[in-house]
């Protein structure tokens, strides 16, 4: 009988309509039937009611959301997060054998630069939106979860705020490493964004969203105002660029089948042997 995979899907969406964890549940049940698992989930709707999962769970992902990262420590959601990922570094850290993996992503890799000190949180000028290049930093080619993954991979960016200036000292400190950074626009004098940490050998985050799909995407580059912060942002040609890259398979549906799974991958190796 096969082992039962039970992963625990962290909503910070705060019941804000969202593509997010619609491709997150779509990632999971494509691995399930492809790998033929015992896999299932629980949703937990983390802001909006405050609910949050225990130490029962395989594998966590964690995802983006709407608002500012800075001003909601204190409240009672963002508290029972932190303490549910103190749990689980405390477990990773004990002698379990069963490591507990996490992703986060995007609000919630902001939430943990925030947690861990690693860098400089603020609003962008304007929001980032679109299909976009991502760089691989020297860590990064050394990165198991890009494995498969072109230099430079292309992924969705849907964010207001950015972390930037990463702590060296800290990173170091902490023995993590940024594994990614936003592409280089020579044309702009700003500090690029960090886009994807390794915290450790259990935990993984990425800035932009590993789980978006052309279908999802396309809905909403085609919408007015998505079009106009685009256009605004990145001009008229990038935007009809960002409208062809969401038919060719090497781009952000590359990266959908392609992070998500390596992480899975990596987390059921503990649970299962080698998937």
């Amino acid at each position: 009988m096969k082992p039962a995979i039970k992963v625990a899907i962290l909503d910070l969406y705060d019941g804000i309509a969202n593509e997010g964890m619609r491709g997150f549940q779509d990632i999971l049940k494509r691995y399930k039937v492809k790998h033929d698992l015992d896999l299932d989930y629980q949703i937990f709707d983390v802001r909006k009611k405050c609910e949050m999962a225990d130490l029962n769970f395989d594998i966590y992902i964690s995802s983006g959301g709407p608002g500012n990262p800075l001003d909601t420590e204190g409240t009672e959601w963002e508290k029972k997060y932190f303490r549910l990922i103190d749990k689980l570094e405390d477990h990773n850290l004990s002698n379990n054998s069963d490591k507990k993996h996490v992703f986060f992503v995007c609000h919630s890799f902001q939430l943990m630069c925030r947690k861990y000190k690693l860098g400089d949180i603020n609003m962008r000028r304007s929001p980032s939106f679109g299909i976009l290049p991502v760089n691989k930093t020297t860590e990064g080619f050394n990165e198991p979860l890009f494995k498969n993954l072109a230099e430079p991979f292309y992924a969705v960016d849907s964010r207001s705020w950015q972390v930037i200036n990463p702590d060296e000292k800290r990173f170091k400190e902490l023995n993590m490493q940024l594994v990614a950074i936003e592409k280089e626009r020579p044309h702009v004098d700003l500090p690029r964004a960090m886009m994807a940490i390794r915290y450790s050998d259990y935990f993984f985050a990425t800035q932009f969203h590993p789980e978006a799909d052309a279908m999802g995407m396309k809905g909403m580059l085609l919408r007015e105002e998505k079009k106009n912060e685009v256009v605004n942002e990145h001009g008229e040609v990038k935007y009809r660029e960002m409208l062809e890259r969401l038919d060719d398979p090497d781009k952000i549906t590359h990266t959908q089948n392609t992070l998500i799974p390596n992480f899975l991958d990596a987390a059921l190796e503990n649970v299962l042997g080698v998937v």
